[in-house]
């Protein structure tokens, strides 16, 4: 790798030709994703990729003016403490805030590394360029702006900010709370029955924790083979069948990791506790994500979860 203050004006023009086509391309792959689901967003992109292939335009005649027809093969990545850019797939699932957030790092933090390069160069000619350079990325940076207010109203904002809402909900709120529901409701009876079987808290433990193990596989596949997402919008089966897994099995390790404690009284004492904080946060979740009436979520719940504790108490004492 060189140090920026080695490079010659012709390699900082052909370095400058790479940050541009770079950019422009991040900024065509992030209206490509953003397309189906945020249309005025996709068009904001697609109006910056072209701004930034006509800055690369520019600095291709320029380049071609002083230094002909060739130009060398520099990279950001071939020089020291230039800034780097994380791939597209990086950046999946992309959100708005997220894909948002990059564009105003792409445009700030190569101003201010040019901006800074400039104060540092003491070679007049390539301190100009710098600084011509600092300049174009600032009126990038206002451009961005504009463009900004032009396609992403706040009417269209508030719009595309409540489906991104709702695919959170389908893609990471549904199935995390399938598994959450049935890790710490179906797991209870399981293991209230071997607690007051065998009144031990180490092979109550061991039962609890093949079913939460058990359920996790389970609700994992059983999520994952569901759908292939690509006509409900469901987004990525892997990563549905892995957040309902996870999901499922904390639900019920939750309760079982309590029977870790060798006295069985206050193991059970602590397990029916986290059990009740359990179902509050399930009821919770259903109001704030699935807008259930908070006092219809918690009796849905508690009732259906008593139920079971109760089933597993009683067949455990039969």
């Amino acid at each position: 790798m060189k140090n920026f203050s080695e490079l010659t004006e012709q390699e900082l023009l052909a370095l400058a030709v790479s940050l541009e086509e770079e950019d422009s391309r991040i900024y065509d792959e992030f209206a490509h994703e953003l397309e189906e689901n945020y249309p005025d967003t996709a068009k904001m992109f697609r109006a910056m990729a072209r701004e930034e292939s006509g800055h690369r335009h520019r600095l291709l005649n320029l380049s071609r003016k002083r230094f002909g027809d060739h130009i060398p093969l520099i990279r950001r990545q071939d020089v020291k403490g230039f800034v780097g850019r994380k791939p597209v797939w990086m950046l999946r699932p992309l959100r708005l805030d997220k894909v948002r957030e990059q564009a105003e790092m792409m445009e700030a933090e190569t101003k201010r590394f040019y901006a800074r390069a400039a104060l540092r160069s003491q070679d007049a000619s390539v301190r100009q360029l710098l600084g011509d350079l600092a300049a174009e990325e600032r009126r990038h940076e206002a451009q961005a702006e504009r463009l900004g207010a032009k396609f992403v109203p706040p009417e269209v904002r508030e719009r595309e900010q409540e489906a991104e809402r709702r695919l959170f909900v389908l893609q990471i709120v549904q199935p995390g709370l399938a598994g959450l529901m049935d890790g710490s409701v179906s797991t209870l009876a399981p293991l209230f029955a071997a607690a007051f079987a065998t009144r031990m808290s180490w092979p109550t433990f061991l039962v609890g924790l093949a079913a939460a193990i058990g359920a996790g596989i389970s609700m994992g596949f059983a999520e994952a083979l569901s759908d292939n997402g690509s006509l409900t919008g469901r987004g990525s089966p892997l990563l549905r069948g892995l957040i309902c897994g996870v999901m499922t099995t904390a639900g019920g390790l939750g309760h079982a990791l309590p029977y870790l404690i060798p006295d069985f009284w206050t193991a059970t004492t602590l397990a029916a506790s986290v059990v009740l904080v359990e179902l509050g946060i399930i009821a919770w979740v259903r109001n704030r994500y699935m807008d259930t009436p908070l006092l219809s979520a918690a009796f849905q719940v508690v009732v259906g979860g008593l139920l079971v504790f109760a089933t597993g108490i009683l067949i455990g004492m039969s």
